[in-house]
């Protein structure tokens, strides 16, 4: 099939010169030429494997044609654009390895007697649609392929099906496909080259087997005799119910494992009936065959009658898909209590009344999918304790019935309105595409403990009456609302908490519901949450901290955001915002920096995410817009030119003290510190001693020890000059050897009336420096003071410094001090952090519960 698809491809582009560019090549030890016009066999490396020659015009294949070639194992040579094509004698002699042979669909093919002569190792061979009479079978042109397996005569002009004696010696032979041949009859003994062998399969479809005249079974015997068929197909001869019945009582006793009889004409049909309907009697010559499965799929059965299987009770799956099935009478079933899998999808039943499925006492699946069924009473399902899968997809059903405890249940496509009160105990839940308005009907799915997949997409779900809670011990995993209309609900304010018990769920799909904004809090509690889709909606803002910590993925695409904050984002590993409505101006800048510097995967391709607005930047990807003065006075507010006028001289004054200033701040703060001193000399601040060893734990990266001690210890620590005035505890001095790390830093922070932090890039490398950082930070609320100063050196973002929970919590709270860049004003900060050092500053006892919750976490 494929090579009529390449070439019905090729013919429609007119493109033969195209495929004779691209497919004439050697790669590797594969030589492929398809579509090269030529006329014989081109010569090819000795090491070559796979050879393809089809669609060429290749006329003749002679002994000389092809060089020695012992490793080649595939040839192809099959739909040569001339006939005949003509196989001389000991065609193949130089290919003697070869185990896959391809001569299909040459139209016309002639074959010399010994044509196959050499090819002992030979496994597959296609012959098919080459117009190959019953002589291909009844003599001996296969006599030296003592290793084949498996055989195509498919879409020959075979009538008769009498195999030479050579097949005797085939004891490999498993499959033998006779499909599309003319083959009217088969009686004992025409198949007797065939005993003791094993088949896997056996293809007779599409034969018109037994139609085409009068056949007299009792003289006829048992085609099948000695012949163990694993699979029999006999499809597509269109037998009637007398055909079917004479033939299973023919081949009584013979071992069949899949018998398949699709595309029959049993049965009565939906309008008329002149033919009949299978009966008990129907397949009882099978009774002694050990059936498993049955394929009596594409047919016109109206009505399955009572018993009809009774004499299956090995069968495990039975097919009956696409015929006309409209009733099942009362016990149709009895006598299939090994039947695992029944198929009655694409039938026209109805309803389901009573006990339809009796005697199925061990069946797991039921497909009843595309019916027409409206109405189910009466439980059908009650007896069926096994049942693991019932598919009931693309029906009319209103009001769901009664269902015993299984792993999927299908009713997606269906007419439902309300789920009522019947309990639905199921792990895998496909109600889509049905007519739910009423979202508080999740609340009632959820009683259910075991539910692990719920699919509510396209329904109408747009109100929210609910009379339960959701449990708290539920284990759903994946649940999927797009295509409602959940802005209906959430706008009145209605089922808030709709996810709040949901701690398990892994997957939530929100897409194309409308919604404008995300209510606050509405992700309370979905602490496992990874993928969520809010894909196709109207949302143009997100509130900071709306999404949970755990999120991954995230899918806002299609949606109306102008100008999102990128700290939104900073938990994702995977972001979809493609097909926004981005207003590119300078509130856009923050979040383009933060696009070009993330690690987080962006999906999409760059073109895709792009502005809309203004007129000048339209569909210009975000990626290429260049926002220029942005941190310039462009950014507030034009004045009104008087208040320019009139401002212009107060500013010049004040630019000049301000320059003077900035120039000469470093001597202006000693002068300042001097003068201060000879103040205030009697009323310096004595450090009190009398609860902390020291007055501060100064902790930093041991790579960063010698800039910290020439920045701070020699200014700072009373031992290093007489004229300082603290005492510092530090890692290099002051931790006890052979204590454990952990420990060492734990005292040095409760020793200490603060810990100062100085964060540098080899601080936030170190996790010890990180985990001292946590235990400052724990303090802050065990004493209820404000024990941590944080300093920054260096150049670190605002979005390197909240990757990191402590510190991010830390920012959120207080604020932290930057090293100065210009020596000037270094002791000014030195001022400032012996401040901080001194200050006692309390703490509110009324403080966030959940900020204290998120340190605790951390903790």
């Amino acid at each position: 099939m494929l090579y009529h698809l390449i070439f019905l491809l090729g013919t429609i582009l007119g493109a033969k010169e195209i495929f004779a560019f691209t497919s004439c090549y050697m790669h590797g030890r594969i030589a492929q030429y398809y579509y090269c016009n030529l006329t014989e066999v081109p010569l090819v490396p000795n090491d070559t494997i796979i050879f393809w020659l089809s669609f060429n015009k290749i006329r003749q294949v002679n002994a000389s044609s092809f060089p020695l070639l012992v490793q080649l194992h595939t040839l192809e040579i099959g739909t040569q654009f001339v006939f005949p094509v003509i196989i001389g004698k000991a065609a193949f002699r130089n290919l003697p390895n070869l185990q896959t042979l391809d001569l299909g669909d040459n139209k016309i093919l002639h074959l010399d007697p010994d044509a196959f002569v050499g090819l002992s190792h030979l496994q597959t061979l296609r012959l098919y649609y080459n117009q190959l009479e019953e002589s291909i079978l009844e003599k001996d042109y296969l006599r030296d392929l003592l290793s084949l397996e498996y055989l195509d005569l498919s879409g020959n002009q075979i009538k008769s099906l009498r195999p030479h004696r050579l097949f005797y010696r085939l004891k490999y032979l498993q499959i033998i496909d006779l499909k599309n041949n003319f083959i009217s009859t088969l009686c004992e003994g025409d198949l007797d080259s065939f005993q003791g062998k094993p088949f896997l399969l056996f293809i007779l479809n599409s034969n018109q087997l037994y139609q085409r005249i009068t056949m007299d079974w009792a003289k006829c015997g048992n085609p099948l005799k000695n012949i163990v068929p694993g699979t029999l197909d006999l499809g597509g001869n269109g037998w009637t119910v007398d055909i079917m019945q004479h033939f299973c009582t023919a081949v009584n006793g013979t071992p069949i494992e899949f018998l398949k009889f699709t595309h029959h004409i049993m049965g009565r049909g939906f309008g008329f009936n002149n033919l009949r309907d299978p009966d008990k009697d129907t397949f009882a010559g099978l009774a002694r065959s050990g059936l498993r499965l049955l394929d009596i799929s594409h047919g016109f059965i109206f009505s399955l009658n009572p018993c009809v299987f009774q004499s299956l009770g090995d069968l495990e799956l039975l097919n009956l898909h696409h015929n006309k099935i409209n009733q099942i009478q009362k016990q149709a079933f009895i006598g299939l209590g090994n039947l695992k899998f029944l198929n009655l999808s694409h039938n026209l039943l109805g309803e389901l009344y009573n006990d339809p499925f009796e005697g199925l006492h061990s069946v797991l699946q039921i497909d009843l999918q595309q019916n027409h069924i409206g109405q189910i009473a009466g439980n059908p399902f009650r007896n069926l304790r096994g049942l693991q899968l019932v598919d009931l997809r693309d029906n009319a059903i209103k009001t769901l019935p009664s269902f015993p405890a299984m792993n999927i249940l299908r009713l997606s496509d269906n007419r439902l309105i309300s789920l009522g009160n019947q309990n639905i105990s199921a792990t895998y839940l496909d109600l889509e595409r049905n007519r739910l308005t009423n979202l508080g009907d999740l609340y009632f799915l959820l009683q259910a403990p075991d539910v692990q997949f719920i699919f509510l997409r396209q329904n109408r779900l747009s109100l929210c009456d609910k009379s339960i809670n959701i449990i708290e011990n539920n284990q759903l995993v994946y649940l999927d609302l797009g295509e409602n209309m959940l802005k209906l609900v959430w706008d009145r304010s209605l089922c808030l908490d709709v996810f709040w018990a949901l701690s398990k769920l892994q997957v939530l799909h929100l897409n194309n519901n409308y919604l404008t904004t995300l209510p606050q809090d509405i992700f309370h509690g979905l602490t496992s949450l990874n993928r969520l889709n809010l894909a196709s909606n109207q949302l143009s803002h997100l509130p900071p901290g709306v999404f949970p910590e755990s999120l991954k993925t995230l899918n806002m695409s299609e949606n109306q955001l102008l100008s999102p904050a990128p700290e939104v984002f900073m938990t994702l590993s995977v972001l979809d915002i493609t097909h926004n409505r981005f207003f590119c101006d300078c509130t856009l800048t923050t979040l383009t920096m933060w696009l070009n510097q993330t690690n987080v995967t962006l999906a999409g391709s760059e073109n895709d995410t792009y502005c809309l607005l203004p007129p000048v930047f339209t569909k210009v990807p975000l990626s290429s817009v260049a926002l220029h003065g942005c941190n310039e006075d462009e950014l507030q507010k034009p004045l009104q030119f008087s208040l320019f006028i009139f401002t212009s001289v107060t500013l010049i004054m004040f630019l000049t003290a301000i320059v003077i200033f900035n120039h000469f701040r470093g001597t202006c703060f000693v002068w300042y510190k001097t003068i201060a001193g000879a103040l205030m000399k009697d009323h310096k601040h004595a450090i009190s001693t009398s609860a902390c060893k020291y007055d501060a734990y100064l902790c930093y990266s041991n790579r960063d020890f010698e800039w910290v001690q020439n920045s701070l210890l020699k200014h700072l620590d009373s031992q290093y000059s007489e004229k300082n005035r603290f005492t510092l505890c530090f890692e290099e001095r002051d931790f006890l050897p052979g204590e454990d790390h952990i420990i060492n830093i734990r005292d040095a922070i409760w020793n200490s009336r603060k810990t100062i932090c100085i964060v540098t890039r080899q601080f936030l490398k170190d996790g010890w420096c990180v985990e001292a950082f946590n235990f400052a930070q724990s303090r802050y609320f065990s004493d209820l003071k404000d024990v941590l100063i944080m300093v920054v050196v260096g150049s670190l973002s605002q979005y390197q410094l909240m990757k990191y929970k402590p510190i991010r919590v830390f920012v959120q709270r207080s604020q932290y001090m930057q090293w100065p860049e210009d020596h000037q004003d270094v002791d000014w900060f030195l001022h400032n952090i012996s401040h901080q050092i001194l200050k006692e500053k309390k703490v509110n006892k009324k403080f966030n519960v959940l900020e204290m919750q998120t340190i605790s976490t951390i903790s």
